[in-house]
């Protein structure tokens, strides 16, 4: 009885083998005809409409292009909750536990930086709008599909100069956002560098992330009558801090980087931001691809608005993930990751991105204006 017994245990273990390998392999959830890519954005919290913004590109360039290889791709959408830490966990729960082949995200470069150790080595990312130059540096498995700052610093220290006349600037900033800070400090070497003058920066100002009374700040700004003010920093706090310097009597013009172009900004501000100029990535006036066409059409029918800049990168970041997995012929890790770093010349949304040795885009930057309660396209400012 025992010997039968053995018997029929080898028997029913051989049966077990056979079947499991006959099972598809489950991946994070989905069968190996499933390829997934995650998504990890602001979505709730301060940083809401960007990472709104930037989810909307993904998903409008995943009903365009839903598959890659013969597979179905599928999006796993994480909340970051414009915090740091969680960006860092948002971006552990897609490696480790969805298991997905490349990654998305994030709008607000601390969450990018945040998420950086957390896919080192294991998952290629891409990040749509994160232009703090430190995203990429000495991690091989980050890139972007946007210029950085060092270059957007600079391209509005120069309208200042040139276009503005201004030879004394005065900077009020995020003092807990890494992309503000950094953002800030490029602009002044930028300005310093243009006027030859290096008390050229009159009065540096900071704030924190929810503030919303800037009045002590401005009102030590007001005194030393600076030519323009730079503002970086999240859309919220900057259009407070242009309604209330133009409460308080401040005429100087007010400019800031590529956070203003969301709804809220104007929204918020009103009247007040009428005249602010800002850099950003993209404008829907001037197509620059056959992409740029068909997201733009495709958008517009969706949505029946005008896409904000990040969207467009958003979409990029998709495709050219989708791009890279056809070169790689897999979604194998490592040669993903190496398909991506040899991009050239790809035609996205946004415009032609060629990625240099640390992962980055070198692309154009756009400068915009809010003309009549909209973001108005000025100029196009190439890289040298």
């Amino acid at each position: 009885m025992v010997r039968k017994l053995s018997i029929l245990l080898v028997v029913l273990l051989a049966m077990s083998l056979l079947i499991s390998g006959c099972t598809p392999k489950q991946t994070g959830g989905a069968d190996e005809d499933v390829i997934r890519i995650g998504v990890f954005e602001p979505m709730t919290g301060a940083n809401a409409a960007g990472g709104e913004l930037e989810v909307e590109g993904v998903e409008l360039a995943n009903r365009l292009y839903p598959e890659v290889l013969g597979k179905k791709v599928e999006l796993v959408i994480v909340d970051n909750k414009s915090d740091a830490v969680e960006a860092a966990s948002a971006a552990a729960l897609l490696v480790e536990k969805e298991k997905v082949a490349a990654i998305i995200g994030s709008w607000g470069s601390s969450f990018s930086m945040a998420a950086g150790d957390v896919i080192k080595d294991k998952v290629p990312t891409v990040g749509a709008s994160c232009t703090n130059p430190l995203v990429t540096l000495n991690n091989d498995w980050y890139f972007r599909v946007c210029f950085i700052d060092p270059f957007q610093g600079k391209v509005m220290a120069t309208y200042a100069y040139e276009n503005l006349g201004a030879k004394k600037a005065a900077i009020i900033q995020e003092i807990n956002n890494d992309y503000a800070i950094g953002l800030a400090k490029f602009f002044t070497d930028a300005f310093v560098d243009l006027t030859g003058d290096d008390d050229a920066v009159v009065a540096v100002a900071n704030y924190n992330t929810g503030d919303n009374d800037f009045n002590a700040q401005l009102t030590n700004i007001k005194t030393e009558n600076p030519d323009v003010i730079f503002a970086p920093g999240n859309f919220t706090e900057s259009a407070l801090i242009v309604k209330q310097a133009r409460q308080l009597g401040i005429t100087a013009p007010i400019i800031g980087g590529d956070t203003y172009e969301t709804p809220e900004f104007i929204d918020i501000g009103g009247d007040a931001v009428e005249g602010t100029v800002f850099s950003t990535f993209f404008t829907s006036e001037t197509p620059i691809t056959k992409e740029s066409e068909t997201f733009l059409a495709e958008y517009r029918a969706e949505y029946g608005k005008e896409p904000a800049a990040v969207t467009a990168l958003a979409y990029d970041a998709y495709i050219l993930i989708l791009d890279a997995i056809e070169r790689a012929g897999s979604t194998d890790p490592a040669a993903l990751r190496d398909a991506i770093a040899q991009t050239e010349g790809f035609e996205g949304a946004a415009g032609i991105i060629s990625l240099d040795v640390n992962g980055d885009a070198v692309k154009n930057a756009v400068i915009k204006q809010v003309k009549d309660g909209e973001f108005v396209y000025m100029d196009t400012i190439e890289p040298k």
